[in-house]
């Protein structure tokens, strides 16, 4: 038998956008129908209808998902990826092509998907469980596992309307993830809940991947799909774009979402982006020596400069940016001290700059995104600008000697070793045991 537990061949699917059904579904519906068009006659007007649009939110993907492979699907929003788990998890119809899937499905595809709203917790997970086709005994024997892991163990006679997203999310996660399917399909878990959930649900997913069944996952948590999923599949405007091993389409996508901007100027203070307390005037970066046009390898130092309009006398604030790697990690943050710059101290209105100097020898080769920050007070945030910022770091390959490998790491700092001869040879009586 074949080690392909789920097929998609040429799936497409259609949805129509603006059209309405000529025939009418109930004699009210034909009745209030005919009033409003003779209402528009006497107004001396035909019916406006809106012309129908076509949107097709999947164009020919064909995939193959082998047993016990875990599949990142990343994106945009928009791109299809929701679309596609649900004809996978037969929750919609393709319009064109076929996917067949053998074995157990079990998914979390929307926070409640499957719910019944009237219905305890306790009497939804037996719901569940019988619709992915398990025994009252199977599902006895994980109960107490679900339960645990949901923690609405004080709630879990309330009828699930009465749940908020967190505990939906959290109960559905567990009732996916415990019954055990032979696929697991997990759409955006990530979005909904804490760090120590969102944690939790990463263990559960390399546990069942660990133990041979299937995961089908959509995060745009970037890092966490690198680290679970042996292959990635990108979809762009419903048809797939690239797909292979995580890192390098990972890498790929994230180069072409965000473009380089090396600079960034906005000269009217009125159409900046900003607010009324502060607006953003220049950003840049370019290497703190020689021409600002040379490419920043991993030994230049760069400069990041930031300037802005401050139009409340006297408001205490500060700045601070992180750096963010292809993977969305932050690198670092970085805030002036008082040494090096105004600290919660009162700033003067006015037009406001300040540089932050990043030595060589410290960034990984990669592209990176700049989140500037300013707080007020050391708490409150007044302004923040994503991807105020976005640049490329190139490797450099005087530092690589004879690995040519990808280098690992948020940063790479070119830090003081110091090797000596600790004892002369002499003092070797024989050779250690092999």
């Amino acid at each position: 038998m074949s080690d392909v537990v789920l097929r998609a061949e040429g799936l497409g699917k259609r949805y129509v956008l603006g059209a309405r059904a000529d025939a009418y579904g109930t004699l009210r519906d034909a009745v209030a129908s005919s009033a409003r068009s003779m209402f528009e006659r006497i107004r001396g007007r035909g019916p406006v209808r809106a012309s129908p649009r076509e949107l097709w939110a999947l164009r020919d993907v064909s995939l193959e998902v082998t047993d016990g492979e875990v599949l990142g699907l990343i994106g945009p929003n928009g791109a299809g990826k929701s679309t596609l788990l649900k004809i996978l998890s037969r929750v919609t119809r393709p319009t064109v092509g076929r996917a067949d899937v053998r074995g157990r499905v079990g998914s979390l595809l929307e926070v409640g998907t499957g719910f019944h709203p009237e219905l305890t917790g306790r009497e939804n997970i037996y719901l569940n469980g019988a619709i992915l086709g398990m025994s009252k005994r199977a599902i006895d024997r994980r109960f107490d596992e679900i339960v645990a892991f949901s923690g609405i163990e004080p709630f879990l006679d309330t009828p699930v309307k009465r749940y908020s997203s967190g505990m939906h999310a959290r109960l559905g996660f567990a009732v996916a993830a415990h019954l055990e399917p032979d696929i697991l399909i997990v759409d955006e878990v990530l979005a909904v809940g804490d760090a120590v959930f969102q944690k939790r649900c990463l263990g559960k997913m390399s546990e069942v991947a660990r133990g041979g069944r299937t995961v089908l996952f959509v995060s745009h948590n970037l890092v966490a799909v690198q680290a679970l999923c042996d292959r990635v599949v990108r979809l762009d405007h419903g048809r797939v774009s690239a797909a292979g091993r995580p890192a390098p389409v990972i890498s790929r996508y994230l180069q072409e979402a965000y473009p380089s901007v090396s600079q960034q100027e906005w000269p009217d203070p009125r159409s900046a982006p900003g607010n009324d307390q502060v607006r953003l005037h220049r950003v840049s970066l370019q290497p703190s020596e020689g021409s600002p046009s040379q490419p920043i390898t991993m030994r230049t130092p760069v400069v990041l400069a930031f300037e802005f309009w401050n139009f409340v006398e006297n408001a205490c604030l500060d700045l601070n940016f992180q750096l963010i790697t292809t993977h969305g990690v932050v690198a670092f943050a970085s805030s002036p001290t008082d040494e090096q710059g105004w600290r919660d101290r009162p700033y003067p209105r006015g037009l406001i700059g300040s540089k932050c100097f990043i030595p060589g020898d410290l960034l990984i080769a990669g592209q990176y995104r700049v989140l500037f920050t300013i707080t007020r007070d050391a708490t409150e945030i007044v302004y923040q600008h994503p991807d105020a910022l976005v640049f490329e770091v190139q490797d450099a390959p005087e530092l690589r000697g004879a690995w040519f490998g990808e280098l690992v790491g948020a940063v790479r700092p070119l830090l003081p070793w110091r090797t000596e001869l600790l004892e002369p040879s002499s003092a070797l009586r024989e050779r250690p045991p092999a």
